[in-house]
């Protein structure tokens, strides 16, 4: 394909054949319209001509009908007809039915290899974008990984991010001097907002082993680039989870991939479906970093593609980097609407042949006006475009077949299994046990110093023939072993202690008295 990836064109009413050029596909581009006016088509047939390039591609299966990419049409359906009449309007001479080379991904396991990235992956920014933190409890949390990472704790699973945060909680008051106020509550909130992604099967994405980015690149012995396919219909369940994830992915091959200019043909081109879920809500910083990734990717290599509703759902700074546009139908029925399609009417290059923001609105179901960039990456002309049919499978595999591919894939055993290395958890809950044990052995060796002073105190003293207590009365011995004149003192003593005694002492001294 000299010219690039056929899209459509052809007929009296409509414009040149369009083709999407190899060369500025990097240069990202924006397929956007009213649900049910053709977007999955588009991106079905641009996610073709990309495989048949040897540009590898992934992209996310919002419905379930991307999984038709893995069967060939079929020649005897209903749609077989309609195709061949459309072929022959635009004059798409070798159109034939294939199936193409599919990795099915999924979140959760279940519709495909399991994806996941570790906590430290995924990094503050993002984890405080889909717990939804606010900046006090977003400050915490980067606390949480600066102190992790100069104590060297791997963060991989949310087990390890919450036994960090109970750790920072713990030694709040000694990191507070450090880093600035850690309050409880903060932490708790965190820990709140954890528990509920848990709830939402987030600790499906966080754990080892992590995606290897190698894998979403790979190109077969005939020279197709593989298309990976993300299972996402559950996953919308959670749309922020699915934003975050697909941002992750996107930050992750910028991080990772070279330098390679301007490169003949793209070296990956990501699909980001439903991409207003990016942007609702989404705080200054996040979308700054949308942006810059938008910018500088390209130079990677990767091509960015935002499929959506409507133009205004991308922030401008983002649109006015999307070379390649294909707008199908948008309805105008509120001010809004009206001023949506002259939004997107306006960010076309002009035609004198007909009114853009008119033709926006009256284009049918597999119809489009399209701009693609043309020689030195100029922005074509906008054209009313029939959209070529696919020629794999339009609409979903089912579920056996499904799993014959997965069968078959060479990814197979890889991802299947989680693994449980030592991280921040097992790291921390050895650190408790053994300050427990040193906190156990301290007071066993304080209360065997206690009793040894005891003893001590109490101990027993060598009195020359038994050993007796220590006491300040002195020894007394039996009369066995006193002398003759030893026991009559003794009698005379227990006789003036008496009745008796006590008189004659009495009277020795009055008698001494009266003397006087």
């Amino acid at each position: 394909m000299t010219d690039g990836i056929f899209v459509g064109g052809g007929g009296p009413q409509y414009g040149e054949k369009q083709h999407l050029t190899l060369k500025y596909a990097n240069r990202h581009g924006l397929v956007a319209g009213a649900t049910g006016t053709g977007k999955t088509v588009t991106l079905q047939i641009l996610a073709e001509g990309f495989c048949k390039a040897g540009v590898p591609v992934f992209m996310a299966d919002v419905k379930g009908d991307l999984s038709g990419m893995a069967k060939a049409g079929d020649p005897a359906g209903k749609l077989h007809g309609p195709f061949m009449e459309r072929c022959a309007t635009i004059g798409f001479d070798d159109f034939g039915y294939e199936a193409f080379p599919v990795t099915f991904w999924d979140l959760f396991g279940a519709q495909g290899h399991p994806v996941r990235t570790t906590v430290s992956e995924m990094g503050p920014l993002l984890l405080a974008r889909l717990l939804e933190l606010s900046e006090a409890q977003e400050g915490v949390l980067n606390i949480a990984f600066r102190v992790a990472d100069e104590e060297g704790l791997p963060l991989l699973d949310l087990s390890d991010l919450q036994a960090m945060l109970v750790w920072v909680g713990e030694n709040r008051e000694s990191l507070s001097l450090r880093y600035g106020n850690i309050s409880t509550a903060s932490v708790g909130a965190i820990q709140r907002r954890l528990l509920v992604l848990e709830t939402q099967g987030g600790t499906a994405l966080f754990g080892e082993p992590a995606l290897d980015l190698a894998d979403l690149m790979y190109v077969d012995a005939e020279g197709r680039g593989r298309v990976n396919i993300l299972a996402a219909d559950t996953l919308m369940q959670s749309p922020r989870l699915y934003a975050t994830f697909l941002l992750w992915l996107l930050s992750e091959l910028f991080e990772e991939l070279p330098e390679v200019g301007d490169p003949d043909k793209p070296k990956l081109v990501f699909f980001f479906d439903e991409a207003h879920l990016l942007f609702d809500g989404a705080p200054k910083a996040l979308v700054d970093k949308v942006e810059q990734v938008a910018r500088l990717i390209r130079s990677k290599g990767v091509g960015v593609y935002f499929i959506t509703q409507s133009p205004d759902d991308i922030p401008e700074d983002i649109l006015g980097q999307l070379g390649n546009r294909v707008q199908h139908a948008l309805r105008a029925f509120t001010a809004r609407d009206r001023k949506a399609l002259k939004l997107a009417a306006e960010t076309y290059r002009e035609n004198p042949a007909f009114d853009i923001e008119e033709a926006i609105r009256e284009v049918g179901v597999g119809e489009a006006v399209t701009s693609m960039l043309q020689k030195k990456g100029v922005p074509g002309m906008a054209e009313r475009t029939l959209i070529r049919p696919p020629s794999s499978q339009l609409g979903p595999i089912d579920p056996a077949e499904r799993g014959g591919v997965l069968g078959a894939s060479a990814l197979r055993g890889k991802y299947d299994t989680r693994l449980d290395r030592e991280s921040a958890f097992e790291m921390l809950k050895k650190r408790a046990d053994d300050a427990a044990r040193a906190a156990e052995a301290a007071e066993k060796a304080e209360e065997e110093e206690e009793a040894a002073a005891r003893e001590y105190n109490a101990g027993r003293r060598y009195s020359g023939t038994q050993v007796g207590r220590s006491t300040s009365k002195p020894v007394r011995r039996t009369r066995e072993e006193k002398s003759f004149g030893e026991q009559m003192q003794d009698m005379v003593v227990k006789e003036l202690t008496g009745t008796t005694g006590r008189r004659i002492v009495r009277g020795i001294l009055g008698g001494l008295f009266k003397a006087r």
